[in-house]
């Protein structure tokens, strides 16, 4: 199966792209949102804080929207205005892991001076470390250790200035918790500083000895440190997330060899235009999409759809950009340039869809918006609370800044993105294009999956298999008719006709005023008679079937084949049997959709029989058969009252339909328009992939889960563990050090990037954990009487039976004479069938051709002097 060109006419992302810099953390996220969502026109916005961009839905300008984020007090980038060359390499750029060596560099300066300054306040008095006599005296030391925190903060001065350049503008980050943690450590040091100074000066030895036990200086330089030694870790993981779309930026090829008459030039591939002719040779990437002119070759598509053959082309076939010519020189023309190529759609895809946020994202994003000014509520209530007890000065900073430094709002940020980029990752690595994080979170909670017939369960390349002509019709005039008529129609059923006329060389005939029945077939004029190509229902109407033809035609039907009828002027001419034969993996993929609790469900507008035919044969759950274009909106409407629908298709007729359905599968070598319309797009048109976008996302939902969980449990449980809460109820001899806080917090958002790169490792392959329960029985049971319309049909009649009857009891009828009366009276109504009365019982059973009203039955006894006493 190769790549198919179904990005065409895909049309402009309505999402806008920028970058944001200098985020922190989720409570950046979150105002960034915030501004942006008050400007004028902007119907939606998404921020991600792992690739630092910002998605825009409205009709506002790139200047609006840069004001907002400024304000707000952030940088932005404007990707269509930037001048590094082409637009890949843009992205690409954007996606470069440009923090780690910073935040590496930062770390290592830090780290050093922290050393030093750990030996000098330390080394002595843990292990008796030897420094120079002149740091026996308090306060030497301690303007030593002064001076070399000093080194540290301004090595980390970023934290410093982002975290109280947000404060001040009362929108506080994680920044401001480190800023504030490690400054009050700093002042209060700088506080005990003076006072050793001031007790020296006194000559005071002793309280200068004991004062010096109380300066935090290395504290203050320690927190920024294990800090930015996290960000590095988290930095470095936080770039392996993206590399699968990094990945797909690199198959971007640079040149192509371009040819003007017989002279071949390299050149850069933006030069290339639509309609130029190029050459590849074998072991080189093909530089744009485009269709072979000349030369044979077999191209590996794996980088694109996850396949792992090559596939072999030749003249008249299609090639993708970024693909890669394994054998045999070719010459192609190009078909699409630049941002129009496949590669370039799928990068544009992916990268939507890193830009958007899943639905289960909101809870984290709602907390996170209050989160930093809690944590800092809590820190001050704590030291409050700690001095009133009858705590130090000391011991109440400690555990203060200890609550500032633990808690990690990042980790609640990064819970959700981290997951949706490497899931979405994976499922690009496997020819899987979610199009939002939305639909990657909603394959996962699919329990009814609808699946159009031709083209998704079948190949959608039907042949012929029998002709049927009428007696006193030979097989040529059949053929001539068919063949003349379905030349003009792109119904696939038709090709299967076209083929079998090429192969027996039938000559065709003039057609005029051709048009298409919409569910019914093709008519046109030929030689000055009306000519008709239509289904069994159509000739019914419109022509007598002998009963044994008809019976003829219905058992191609039962064999799962697609009976077509011909007629011309006022004569049926014969039927034409035309079956399509089910993907080789498609009986395979509904199994696994089924035992992963999927209720599976085929459309077709093929009539029942054969549709039967073929949803046994594929092993589907429920046939609905004779669906119009237009009915198949409805029938997912109709679904979606028992759970969430995804619907599976690839023409234009299906996109309605997808764009109705709680998640749109598009098979890759669909249409542009159900492309377009989808949210998930199966590059390689198979129908195993859609269990295996199942299991990615149920995968993903369950990593987010984790991530999410670890985020909170840490947050709620360490927060109170530095603030001393547990120490208080429990009677813990237990005080958290500050340093131990920076370490934890540096290690949190590490730990839920580390888990989000798991996924790399799922195989999506795998349906060992498939099993799950589907519809409830009653549910299931309730569906399948709902779409079947011989049983509703009964139901209906049983129903309508009931009503059509009516009963009365009338008083007065005395012999047979006054039951023949009343019988007469009553059946003299047009309304009325039949009616049965009995004087003896002085009852009478009315059975009604149309509803009628129960005064004018009434009204029919007693004008003939008997009394009606009741109706039922």
């Amino acid at each position: 199966m190769g790549v198919y060109y179904f990005f065409v006419n895909r049309k402009e992302a309505e999402m806008k792209q920028y970058r944001v810099t200098g985020m922190t953390c989720a409570a950046c996220q979150s105002r960034v949102e915030k501004a942006v969502s008050k400007v004028p026109g902007v119907k939606s916005c998404s921020v991600s804080l792992l690739t630092n961009s910002l998605g825009v839905e409205g009709d506002v300008g790139a200047d609006e929207i840069q004001k907002a984020v400024e304000a707000a007090g952030y940088g932005f980038e404007n990707p269509d205005k930037s001048a590094s060359g082409s637009e890949q390499q843009d992205k690409s750029d954007a996606l470069k892991d440009t923090e780690s060596p910073k935040l590496r560099k930062r770390f290592l300066q830090s780290l050093f001076f922290l050393a030093v300054l750990m030996y000098f306040s330390m080394g002595p008095m843990l292990f008796h470390a030897p420094v120079p006599k002149a740091f026996s005296n308090p306060g030497i030391l301690a303007l030593t250790e002064l001076l070399l925190s000093i080194i540290v903060l301004f090595i980390n001065k970023k934290f410093f200035i982002s975290g109280f350049k947000s404060a001040f503008a009362l929108s506080p980050n994680m920044d401001t918790l480190v800023a504030l943690g490690s400054t009050a450590s700093f002042l209060y040091s700088l506080g005990i500083l003076y006072g050793i100074l001031y007790a020296f000066g006194e000559g005071n030895i002793e309280q200068t000895k004991m004062l010096g036990h109380h300066l935090y200086f290395e504290t203050a330089a320690m927190i920024p440190t294990l800090i930015t030694f996290g960000k590095m870790l988290e930095a470095i993981s936080k770039g392996r997330t993206t590399d699968a779309l990094k990945s797909l930026m690199n198959l971007s090829p640079k040149k192509a060899h371009l040819l003007t008459g017989e002279q071949e030039t390299e050149v850069s591939v933006e030069e290339v235009k639509e309609g130029d002719l190029f050459t590849v040779y074998p072991g080189e990437q093909i530089p744009v999409d485009g269709i072979i002119v000349s030369g044979t070759t077999a191209v590996d598509e794996s980088a694109l759809t996850g396949e792992s053959l090559p596939v072999d082309k030749g003249e008249g076939d299609n090639v993708s950009a970024g693909t890669l010519n394994r054998s045999g020189f070719i010459k192609a023309k190009a078909s699409r340039v630049g941002k129009d190529t496949t590669l370039s759609q799928i990068i544009q895809m992916v990268s939507d869809a890193a830009a958007t946020k899943a639905p289960i994202a909101r809870i984290a994003d709602q907390i996170s918006g209050i989160f930093v000014p809690a944590v800092i509520g809590i820190a001050i209530l704590t030291f409050v609370i700690i001095l009133l007890s009858g705590g130090t000065f000391s011991d109440a900073l400690s555990r203060a800044v200890a609550v500032l430094v633990i808690s990690c709002p990042c980790a609640l940020g990064l819970a959700t993105p981290v997951a949706i980029m490497v899931g979405n990752g994976v499922g690009a690595k496997n020819g899987l294009l979610f199009k939002t994080a939305a639909s990657l979170e909603a394959a996962g909670k699919v329990e009814i999956i609808a699946l159009d017939k031709t083209g998704t369960i079948t190949n959608g390349t039907p042949v012929l298999t029998d002709i049927l002509p009428m007696q006193g019709v030979s097989e040529a005039e059949l053929l001539t008719l068919a063949v003349s008529l379905e030349k003009n129609s792109e119904h696939p059923l038709a090709k299967a006709i076209l083929n079998y006329g090429e192969e027996k060389k039938i000559s065709t005939l003039p057609v005029d005023n051709f048009q298409a029945m919409v569910g019914h077939g093709v008519s046109g004029t030929i030689e000055g008679e009306t000519a008709v190509a239509a289904s069994l229902s159509y000739m019914k109407e419109h022509f007598s079937l002998e009963k044994s033809f008809e019976e003829q035609c219905n058992s191609f039907s039962e064999e799962g084949k697609t009976p077509l009828f011909f007629a011309r002027g006022e004569k049926l001419l014969g039927c034409i049997a035309v079956a399509d034969t089910l993907k080789e993996d498609a009986k395979a993929g509904i199994e696994e959709l089924k035992k992963q609790g999927i209720f599976t469900v085929m459309l077709t507008g093929d009539q029942r029989r054969t549709a039967n035919a073929i949803g046994k044969e594929a092993g589907v759950d429920m046939v609905i058969a004779e669906v119009l274009p237009d009915g198949k909106e409805a029938v997912i409407r109709k679904l979606q009252n028992y759970g969430k629908v995804a619907m599976v298709g690839d023409g234009i007729n299906d996109a309605v339909a997808l764009t109705r359905a709680d998640l749109g599968i598009a098979i890759g070598a669909g249409t542009d328009v159900a492309i377009d319309a989808a949210d998930l797009v199966l590059m390689k048109s198979k129908v195993r992939d859609i269990p295996k976008s199942i299991r990615l996302s149920r995968a993903t939902i369950r990593n987010i889960h984790e991530n999410l969980f670890w985020a909170f449990f840490y947050n709620v449980i360490c927060i109170p563990l530095a603030a001393g809460f547990y120490s208080a109820i429990f009677h813990w001899n237990f005080s958290m050090s500050p340093m131990v806080g920076a370490a934890a917090m540096s290690l949190s958002s590490f730990s839920v990037c580390l888990n989000a790169l798991r996924l790399n490792l799922f195989n999506i392959n795998n349906s060992a954990g498939d099993h799950r329960k589907g519809l409830a029985e009653e549910k299931r049971e309730k569906l399948l009487l709902d779409f079947d319309s011989e049983k509703k049909e009964s139901h209906a009649q049983k129903e309508k039976e009931i009503v059509m009857e009516k009963h009365l009891v009338i008083e007065g009828m005395m012999c047979g004479h006054c039951s023949g009366t009343v019988k007469k009276a009553l059946e003299a109504l047009p309304q009325v069938e039949t009616a049965e009365v009995s004087h003896e019982t002085g009852k009478a059973v009315v059975t009604l051709k149309e509803a009628v009203a129960d005064e004018v039955l009434k009204k029919a006894v007693e004008d003939q002097e008997y009394t009606v006493k009741s109706i039922s």
